[in-house]
């Protein structure tokens, strides 16, 4: 079964964050995401669906 993968800008919207809070997440380890190879300056991340739903079910749980 394969998890919908969500844009840096998606997970944002989702979140109500800056797109740079999100890769600020990604990078600190706080949220799950897979790398793609990129050509261009800045890394471009997917988000799992399911890494998403687990930040967000942890957080409520504190």
């Amino acid at each position: 079964m394969s998890s919908e993968l969500l844009t840096v800008s998606e997970v944002a919207r989702i979140l109500r964050v800056d797109d740079t809070t999100v890769r600020r997440w990604v990078k600190q380890g706080t949220l799950e995401a897979v790398v793609l190879p990129h050509v261009n300056a800045r890394q471009a991340y997917r988000i799992k669906r399911e890494a998403l739903n687990k930040v967000l079910s942890s957080s409520a749980a504190s």
